[in-house]
């Protein structure tokens, strides 16, 4: 496995989820293919050795369906040196699992709450979080299939302080915001559309204390942030002109990092797949839980509903999550159109 250095944060996440699903069929993007999949950081084979995993998605006419776990963490400790894992050490601040059907048609981004209390391999019940903190990503692969029976394709990690850059890049993000928010030096007023910075935009994702629901809510701007992101990119037609496009595409391959099965005949197809995707097609949400609670040991948890996640996530594996969720929408916790 080679060393993932310090200053390539994993920002492959973002390119799957914008880049490659908003804009993936651009021809900016596949001019440039081949540049940026020389760029990606290697954080080597996280499945090797993995045991018990579910079935691969069924092929039908030589297509299947591709799921993507995509990691948001604050570590500042190399995840491609396992020698420096440290529990505690890794914080995880969103864990989102991406499928892409098989036919082409649409994109699913499930976030799963990073208090989600589960049963972690080898070492028992805990939030889910602390699967990465304790074994990096093949744990956290290994416990997420555990608790969906979804076969993990392939694995990203995203920092969100390299999303600061990137926004920067696009010349700021619009988001809507129902106060005044302070950053540094500057207030940014309430209002619907406000550009915001990299910096800024960073601090409304951030931001729980004062959010109603807590993390439920911050999941939501996460979410938001990707979505405004890629709705710059499309809208602003970054990617078809030749200085915005130069300079967002060095950003984001500066920073990439992935698992080796994510190579460039890879990124062809992920092109390939969502080629013909509008900002429409891709659904955010977040995975059925009944609330919070306390765990034995006194911790704040977040209870899934496995009643309604079995369900969905036996769609997910069977290819057929479009019509589950065109059946039970409304037992979803879909992004609303605005996010404030």
């Amino acid at each position: 496995m080679r060393k993932w250095s310090r200053n390539r944060k994993a920002l492959f996440g973002l390119t799957l989820v914008v880049t490659v699903l908003v804009v993936g069929g651009a021809a900016a993007v596949r001019g440039v293919q081949h540049w940026l999949a020389s760029n990606v950081e290697s954080l080597g084979d996280p499945f090797a050795g993995l045991e018990g995993r579910p079935d691969p998605a069924q092929s039908v006419d030589g297509k299947s369906a591709m799921n993507i776990l995509v990691l948001g963490s604050d570590s500042r400790i190399s995840a491609g040196d396992p020698s420096m894992w440290a529990a505690g050490a890794q914080r995880t601040d969103a864990i989102m699992l991406v499928h892409l059907p098989a036919d082409r048609s649409s994109a699913q981004v499930m976030s799963i709450p990073r208090d989600a209390w589960v049963d972690i391999p080898g070492r028992g019940q805990a939030k889910i979080n602390a699967a990465f903190s304790y074994g990096g990503p093949s744990l956290l692969i290994q416990t997420v299939e555990q608790l969906t029976d979804v076969r993990i394709d392939h694995f990203v990690v995203t920092d969100f302080e390299s999303f600061v850059t990137m926004t920067d890049a696009l010349g700021g993000v619009r988001m809507t915001l129902s106060k005044d928010l302070k950053v540094g030096g500057t207030v940014v007023p309430a209002g619907k559309q406000r550009l915001l910075t990299g910096e800024q935009a960073l601090a409304f994702v951030r931001e729980r204390k004062t959010l109603a629901r807590g993390d439920f809510d911050r999941v939501q701007r996460q979410q938001a942030w990707i979505r405004a992101i890629a709705a710059k990119l499309r809208n602003d037609g970054t990617l078809s002109n030749p200085a915005t496009s130069t300079r967002f595409l060095a950003t984001v391959s500066k920073s990439v990092a992935t698992d080796d099965g994510l190579d460039e005949s890879a990124q062809k197809d992920l092109l390939d797949r969502v080629r013909g995707l509008g900002s429409a097609d891709i659904e955010f949400f977040t995975v059925p839980y009944s609330g919070t609670g306390r765990s034995a040991d006194g911790q704040s948890i977040v209870v899934l509903d496995r009643q309604r996640l079995d369900p969905l996530m036996a769609a997910v594996a069977s290819d057929t999550v479009g019509a589950y969720l065109t059946e039970h929408a409304a037992d979803l916790e879909a992004l609303p159109p605005v996010v404030y």
